[in-house]
C-alpha cells in the first residue's frame, strides 16, 4: 500500500535586487505557509570597469545559481526612475541580464516595485532598507545581519512574491495578447 503525503510541494524563489556596482539575491524555500532561507549574497562588480564584463558575471553567477539551486520562479526588483540616464541604462541592462539567465532555463519571472517590496515587508513603502532587513531578519529568524543590504533586498523581493502569489505584479514572459487585453489603453487607435 503506497501513502502519500499530506506535505504541500515545496517551491524555491529566487529574489534578485539588480545593481551594477553590487548586485543582492537571496533563495528561499516556501513549504506550505513555512518559509526558509536557503541561500544569500551579492555578486561584487565594483572591480570591474568594462560594463560589457561586469554583465557577463552576473550571467555567469545567475546561471551557477540556478543550475546549483534549480528555483521555480524568479523575482526581481524593477528598476525605480532616477534623474541618471546612464545609471538607468546600466542598472536596466542588468535586469535584463538576470531575467535573460532565467528565461534561458525555462524559469518564469515576476517584477516588483521597490515600493511594492517595502510595503509587502514592513507594511511602508517608504521604509529604509535597514528597516526592510530588520524586519526580514525577524520574519526569517536570520541570526547574522548580512553586511551589504542588497542580500536582504534580495530575499525580501523573494518574500515579497511569496506574499502576493503573482497578484498586481508585473508578469514577465508575458504574450502580447494577454499585455493588450490588460491594458486596453495602450492600443494605439488609428
Amino acid at each position: 500500500m503506497v501513502y502519500s503525503s499530506a506535505l504541500p510541494p515545496n517551491k524555491f524563489i529566487l529574489g534578485i535586487d539588480p545593481g551594477t556596482q553590487v548586485m543582492g539575491y537571496g533563495l528561499i524555500e516556501v513549504t506550505g505557509s513555512k518559509v526558509q532561507v536557503v541561500q544569500y549574497g551579492v555578486i561584487h562588480l565594483k572591480s570591474y570597469s568594462n560594463h560589457a564584463i561586469k554583465l557577463k558575471k552576473i550571467f555567469d553567477r545567475m546561471i551557477q545559481l540556478i543550475d546549483e539551486y534549480l528555483p521555480d520562479e524568479l523575482a526581481i526588483e524593477s528598476p525605480f526612475y532616477g534623474t541618471n540616464v546612464q545609471s538607468m541604462l546600466k542598472l536596466g541592462r542588468a535586469q535584463g541580464v538576470a531575467i535573460a539567465a532565467a528565461l534561458s532555463r525555462d524559469i518564469p519571472y515576476v517584477e516588483y516595485a521597490p515600493k511594492k517590496i517595502k510595503q509587502s515587508i514592513t507594511g511602508n513603502g517608504n521604509a529604509s532598507k535597514e528597516q526592510v532587513a530588520s524586519m526580514l531578519m525577524q520574519i526569517l529568524k536570520i541570526q547574522d545581519a548580512p553586511k551589504l543590504l542588497d542580500a536582504t533586498d534580495a530575499l525580501g523581493v523573494a518574500l515579497c512574491h511569496h506574499y502576493q502569489k503573482g497578484n498586481n505584479a508585473k508578469q514577465g514572459g508575458k504574450s502580447w495578447k494577454s499585455f493588450l487585453t490588460d491594458n486596453p489603453e495602450r492600443l494605439a487607435s488609428k
